[in-house]
């Protein structure tokens, strides 16, 4: 998103490189890539009615060009999102969470985007809401043909709306790769370990749950190779094994 400042790697989208972009640049790419935020409490301005919520970031790239197609597509954004018409004209604290955080979905919205990062978007909600936006986010991708980039700890969630994984570990990819192949045939010990976690809804069922040994290394010092070797005994065998075959 470049709202921070990036330390290392690159980021690519089409084929462009956009950590590099110069402002004007990344104006133009900002329309097309969009973020729904974790907390709905606090993502959205306090002070700024619905309809002045979703204005902005058309106001913002010249989408309207008369208040009547503005309003048009104000009137869009709500019933996309599944809230009531008069919801225009309410304030962000007469809203639940779930509400909420579909306001912001219609925000991010707003632009026509390709890509909308969904950044735990539903990790502050209760259950039975979580499932609702959930459903949402999964009606809107399949209708409006949006690529979702959705970063959960929530494995269940991850199952049901997505259709490639890529399992993170200390800031690295550790696996990448289709939903069923993460789901049903892990190959990394710690994605291993997570599905493992998984509580499973049958009273008194029996799962084999892999307990992690050792700790968490520090971010600031990271072992060498793999860095979940220190917590796997698998990983590291494997890494021993391959350090004497270098040696």
């Amino acid at each position: 998103m470049r709202l921070i400042r990036i330390t290392a790697g690159k980021v690519v989208l089409d084929g462009k490189r956009i950590d590099n972009m110069r402002a004007g640049r990344l104006r133009r790419l900002r329309r097309r890539v969009q973020v729904v935020f974790q907390d709905p409490f606090s993502s959205l301005n306090p002070r700024m009615r619905v309809r002045d919520i979703l204005a902005e970031p058309i106001r913002n790239f010249r989408l309207a060009k008369s208040a009547a197609e503005l309003d048009a597509r104000i009137a869009a954004l709500i019933d996309q999102v599944r809230l009531p018409p008069d919801a225009v004209g309410r304030w962000p604290h007469e809203f639940s969470g779930g509400q909420r955080q579909r306001i912001a979905i219609a925000r991010a919205l707003a632009t026509g985007p390709d890509l909308i990062v969904c950044d735990e978007a539903v990790s502050a909600l209760d259950v039975s809401v979580k499932a609702q936006i959930v459903n949402l986010l999964a009606d809107l991708q399949r209708e409006l043909g949006l690529a979702l980039l959705f970063i959960s700890h929530d494995l269940a969630i991850v199952e049901h709306l997505t259709h490639r994984v890529a399992v993170m570990y200390l800031g690295r990819i550790v696996e990448l790769g289709h939903k069923r192949q993460i789901f049903t045939g892990p190959k990394h010990p710690y994605t291993e370990a997570l599905l493992s976690a998984v509580p499973v809804p049958e009273p008194g069922a029996a799962k084999n749950r892999i307990i992690l040994a050792g700790d968490i290394p520090s971010p600031i010092n990271l072992p060498t190779g793999c860095r979940f070797h220190t917590q796997s005994e698998v990983a590291n065998a494997q890494f021993s094994q391959l350090s004497q075959s270098v040696d």
